[in-house]
């Protein structure tokens, strides 16, 4: 199989897929704008402040996108590139986009409230609050797994941390010429471009040597810092920057990829149980959606669709391009990070560990975990392979196109972390309401922003101490795709139950997803935990206590399903008619 025919194949499925399904469910589901979006008509200067479009796909694609879509396809390899592309292909196709466009969705016409509180709405009122304690754990586990990594990678590349510093300071400047000045939206835009690829270069130059341990302290500080300031202070500006290194990044390395005419020396597949998940035997059904999340599909993708982007869209029109092409622009990410690696991963590897992979498939899916070790894990494996086809195709400078994909990785992934902080707050604040009207001191105490903020970040970033992502990962896969298969099934309760449309093309494959992710954490449960035991017990034993309230929670969230109970919105919130 060559490299250039499966990215080229990858684009004209999204295209497609954009224009025909995309349409469909905007014209047939969505319907036409029917009011003021919440950004404008609640504006509070903090969470609700309208975006210009691109600004806001920024923001919203490094939010769902972080590290995921690049670290799980590049682990799913070990079973091989052909069900890796499978799963990303299939997951765009039925459950992804129309996930994420669809939360979002539902959410402007709820004014901007949350998915789990739509499900209070459209389903029962327990159900949204079972939904909310759910989704603050998955928040704690994305905190945990987006640390772990990210540590990791900044301990083995120190130029990272430095590029990212300065794309910090870079992103608050251009908010200020923005905001403050008024500039003029293209002028300002070159000037943060000319900021940001000067940032890459003072990275490589100014590296940052500290361990792993302290960079999680810095992210535990950090998090909190940017989840409690307003929006457009360094939100908005960064995760348009942001926007502009995916776009350049995808366009140099897919026209590399287009160009090379390379074979591809990855077995297609495997062995059906590859030794993934703390080096046990992992079947690829039910486990694949463990490993490959955001890049296929995504619960956390809902999450930031209903909580940050919903209070920024300036027009209802706008969701389509952000909502559905935001999670195709993504499968066309993941889809890169398979060919490349396909084509050009052994050539980043010493001679010895190419040879133990070029054995045959059982040697491969054997050895391939520990030979990306090598180089660094998943990101390592995918940035030097990156740098190796843009440079042998464009004759780019390679150690500048590795700073350039770490880089990629790590704005994505430090996005992810304070977005996700920030969202755990609105969740934290949602799930203590009942305290509200009994002690509304305590409440007020409890939900100002700074404590709300500091509650999933210091539990999160604990759970990262260890350092063991090859079981954290999983963890949070497995939570990302039970919350996936849980808001499909609530925005095919809206479009039955409110908007009066056919939504079977949405449910089915919502209950397909949930079985098969509610069996893979039950094997995770019996298989990885007791593993990581042995290392972490205490860690251990947290993670495998939130797993199991989350599997109860999922099974009442199902049952709830089933069993709705319909209900008025309450005084003042300008529900779906």
């Amino acid at each position: 199989m060559n490299a250039t025919v499966l990215l080229v194949a990858g684009l004209v499925i999204y295209f497609v897929l954009y224009r025909g399904y995309g349409g469909y469910l905007r014209h047939t589901v969505v319907g036409e704008p029917e009011r003021e979006v919440p950004s404008k008509r609640l504006y509070d200067g903090v969470d609700f402040v309208p975006a210009n479009r691109y600004v806001l796909f920024g923001h919203h694609f490094a939010s769902v996108a972080g590290a995921a879509p690049i670290i799980g396809p590049a682990i799913a390899l070990a079973w091989g590139w052909l069900p890796a592309l499978l799963w990303i292909w299939v997951g765009n196709i039925f459950i992804g986009a129309v996930h994420d466009y669809l939360s979002l969705m539902s959410s402007v016409r709820y004014d901007g409230h949350s998915v789990q509180w739509i499900a209070g709405r459209v389903i029962k009122k327990r159900t949204g609050y079972a939904f909310s304690l759910f989704i603050f754990f998955v928040l704690i586990l994305v905190v945990a797994a987006f640390g772990a990594v990210l540590g990791k990678l900044y301990v083995k590349q120190p130029g990272v941390p430095t590029a990212y510093l300065f794309k910090i300071g870079s992103a608050l400047f251009l908010g200020y010429l923005l905001y403050r000045v008024k500039m003029e939206f293209r002028l300002a835009t070159l000037v943060g471009i000319g900021l940001l690829i000067a940032s890459i270069v003072l990275g490589k130059q100014l590296p940052i040597l500290a361990g792993y341990k302290t960079w999680l302290v810095v992210f535990f500080f950090y998090i909190i810092i940017a989840s409690s300031i307003p929006v457009n202070i360094l939100l908005q500006p960064r995760d348009y920057l942001n926007a502009w290194l995916l776009v350049g990044g995808l366009v140099i390395g897919g026209l590399a990829v287009v160009l090379s005419f390379k074979g591809i020396t990855v077995p297609a597949t495997t062995v059906y149980s590859a030794p993934v998940v703390s080096g046990r035997p992992t079947p690829f059904w039910p486990v694949i959606p463990l490993i490959i999340a955001c890049g296929s599909l995504s619960g956390f993708h809902s999450i930031v669709a209903s909580g940050t982007t919903s209070k920024q869209l300036s027009d209802e029109r706008d969701g389509l391009f952000i909502g559905y092409g935001g999670m195709l622009t993504e499968g066309f990410l993941s889809t890169l990070v398979v060919v490349v690696i396909s084509a050009y991963g052994m050539t980043v590897l010493t001679p010895q560990k190419a040879s133990l992979l070029s054995a045959g498939g059982a040697e491969f899916a054997k050895n391939y975990i520990s030979a990306a070790k090598s180089v660094g894990g998943p990101i390592g494996i995918f940035s030097k392979s990156y740098a190796s086809v843009t440079n042998s195709v464009l004759h780019l400078p390679k150690d500048f196109m590795v700073i350039l994909a770490s880089m990629w990785v790590a704005s994505f992934a430090m996005t992810t972390l304070d977005t996700t902080n920030r969202l755990a707050r609105y969740t934290f604040t949602e799930i203590l309401e009942p305290l509200k009207s009994r002690a509304p001191i305590l409440y007020r105490g409890l939900t100002n922003r700074w404590v709300a903020s500091t509650v999933p970040a210091f539990v999160g970033i604990g759970l990262a101490w260890s350092g063991a992502w090859t079981t954290i990962w999983p963890a949070f896969g497995g939570a990302n795709q039970m919350l996936a298969s849980i808001a499909l099934m609530t925005a095919a309760a809206w479009a039955i139950r409110v908007k009066k449309v056919r939504g079977l093309n949405i449910l089915i494959p919502a209950l397909f997803l949930w079985l098969t992710v509610t069996l893979a954490v039950l094997w995770y449960l019996l298989n990885a935990v007791p593993v990581f035991y042995q290392k972490s017990p205490a860690q251990a034993l947290v993670l495998g206590a939130m797993t199991v309230v989350m599997l109860a929670l999922n099974l009442l969230l199902i049952y709830d399903f089933f069993r709705p109970e319909t209900r008025e919105a309450p005084q003042g919130v300008r529900a779906e008619r």
